[in-house]
């Protein structure tokens, strides 16, 4: 049986309260719901986010020889700039891209690779009636390229990501629903050339073909938005499990979750110096 079907399956919608919280508010509340599922052996977990504007980059990202230029031209685009404490590259969010994360107890079934398959599962029925052939595989020219890159056509509108502590396991995806999906990754391709300044890296980081990304609005040619997608979503959940509840934490998450969040706050400020 898929490692989707729990008991119960909780959800934390913060799709519209995260357009005026920093990214980092995400990653610091991913990190406490690990640790809150990792008591709770057949829970599952899903929190969805939009935050406005914002590039996040990789550790990584941040150790490229112009970095500080890099960063510099983000903002004067108008973009935030911050780092975030799992792996991957940088990442453009914005108001058209949803982010969802689906959060469970670290257990033996639940390898890496199944966390990532997972995801694509549920993605692809989640889709299941656009009419649109998910393919999953990486896509060197796109930004933060992976194995699990979700595309059409060739062309990537999601990709996935996953942090794993304290006995939980986050699996986390960003879906391009909106917007122009080569604007974005025209925007990642310029901050790679300031940012590296034509010289060599430590690591070789992607080069970027605007062409080979695209958001789920363009793909299907039908007008989309969050909410939509957020209640398609819900009755996906619905397929997984008998019981569908809101979460809400208790003073004891909300203390963990400060604690995290000063972490990576104080990550940003030694990184980004």
């Amino acid at each position: 049986m898929s490692i989707l079907h729990r008991n119960s399956w909780y959800v934390m919608d913060e799709s519209v309260t995260g357009l005026s919280e920093n990214p980092m508010h995400s990653f610091a509340m991913d990190d406490t719901l690990c640790r809150l599922v990792s008591t709770e052996a057949d829970w599952g977990i899903a929190r969805t986010w939009v935050h406005d504007r914002t590039i996040v980059l990789g550790i990584q990202d941040s150790r490229l020889p112009h970095i500080d230029k890099g960063i510099d031209f983000l903002r004067t685009e108008g973009f935030d700039v911050i780092v975030r404490n799992s792996g991957g590259l940088a990442v453009v969010l914005d108001e058209g891209v949803l982010n969802v994360s689906l959060i469970f107890k670290d257990e033996k079934r639940l390898s890496i690779d199944s966390g990532y398959e997972a995801m694509v599962e549920f993605v692809r029925y989640w889709f299941r009636g656009c009419g649109l052939e998910i393919v999953d595989g990486e896509i060197a020219e796109s930004y933060c390229p992976g194995r699990y890159d979700l595309s059409v056509g060739g062309q990537k509108f999601a990709g996935i990501s996953q942090r794993r502590l304290r006995g939980g396991v986050a699996v986390q995806i960003y879906l391009a629903v909106t917007g122009s999906g080569s604007e974005r990754a025209d925007l990642i391709r310029r901050f790679y050339e300031v940012a590296a300044g034509g010289e060599e890296s430590k690591y070789t980081y992607p080069r970027i073909v605007p062409e080979r990304m695209a958001s789920l609005e363009e793909l299907t040619g039908e007008r989309l938005n969050v909410d939509g997608l957020l209640h398609s979503m819900l009755l996906t959940l619905k397929e997984y499990s008998d019981e569908l509840g809101n979460l809400s934490l208790g003073m004891e998450q909300w203390d963990v979750y400060e604690e995290n969040l000063a972490r990576m706050v104080k990550r940003n400020e030694k990184l980004m110096k």
